[in-house]
C-alpha cells in the first residue's frame, strides 16, 4: 500500500472511532511508525488531511449508495440494504465527528452539507418515487416534505445534547429511525415486505 494510502486509512480509522479533535498528527505518524515529516510531505497540514479523508468517505457513500439502489429487488430492500452498509459504517463511529467537522473544519464541513443537500437528499427522493411506482409508498405522500423531512431525520443521532454518546448507540439510533420512518411510507403491501425483511435479517 502507498504512503498516502496508509495514512488516509489510519487517519480514517483514528478520526472515526474518536473524533477529529481528539486525533493529532503526531498521533497518526506514531501509529503508522513514521515521522510526521513524512505526512506533511503529502498533506500541507491537519485541515488538509481531514479534507481528504471526507473526500474518500463521499465517493464510499456514493458507492454504496448506488449499490444499494442497484441490487434491491424494490423500494423497501434498498432502504434495509442501506440500513445495513450504515450500521456497519456507524458501528464503527463516534458521533463527535460531525461536531468536531463543523467546529475546527467549516470549510470541510460545508462540503459535507452540499453532499447531503445534493446527493442524499436525491437519493431519498429516488427510492420514495421508486417506492410509490412499485405500490409500496402511499401514493398521497408529498415526495418533495417527505425527502427533506427524511434527510434532517439522519442527522439526528448525532445531536450530542439530544442522544448522548454514552446513552445511545449510534448505529441503532440510526436504524430505529429508519425503520419508523420507513413504517410511516408503507402501504399495507409495504407493510409486508418490511416484515418479510426484518425477519430475513435476523
Amino acid at each position: 500500500m502507498e504512503t498516502k494510502e496508509r495514512i488516509l486509512q489510519k487517519a480514517t480509522e483514528q478520526f472515526m472511532r474518536l473524533g477529529i479533535r481528539s486525533v493529532s498528527m503526531d498521533d497518526i505518524a506514531g501509529l503508522l511508525g513514521m515521522s510526521k515529516k513524512t505526512i506533511y510531505q503529502l498533506f500541507a497540514d491537519k485541515e488538509e488531511l481531514v479534507d481528504a479523508v471526507m473526500q474518500l468517505e463521499e465517493q464510499r457513500m456514493h458507492h454504496d449508495c448506488r449499490s444499494c439502489a442497484t441490487r434491491s429487488r424494490d423500494a423497501v430492500e434498498e432502504v434495509f440494504l442501506t440500513m445495513e452498509q450504515v450500521n456497519e459504517q456507524f458501528s464503527q463511529m463516534n458521533p463527535v465527528v460531525v461536531y468536531d467537522m463543523e467546529k475546527y473544519h467549516p470549510r470541510v464541513f460545508q462540503r459535507f452539507q452540499h453532499m447531503k443537500n445534493d446527493f442524499l437528499l436525491g437519493i431519498i427522493r429516488d427510492n420514495i418515487n421508486r417506492g410509490i411506482r412499485e405500490g409500496l409508498y402511499r401514493p398521497e405522500l408529498n415526495v418533495d416534505v417527505i425527502s427533506k423531512y427524511r434527510l434532517e431525520s439522519t442527522m439526528l443521532p448525532f445531536n450530542l445534547t439530544l442522544f448522548p454518546p454514552g446513552r445511545y448507540n449510534l448505529a441503532e439510533l440510526s436504524n430505529e429511525l429508519a425503520e419508523h420512518f420507513l413504517y410511516g411510507l408503507a402501504t399495507l403491501k409495504g407493510h409486508k415486505l418490511i416484515i418479510k425483511y426484518k425477519q430475513q435479517q435476523k
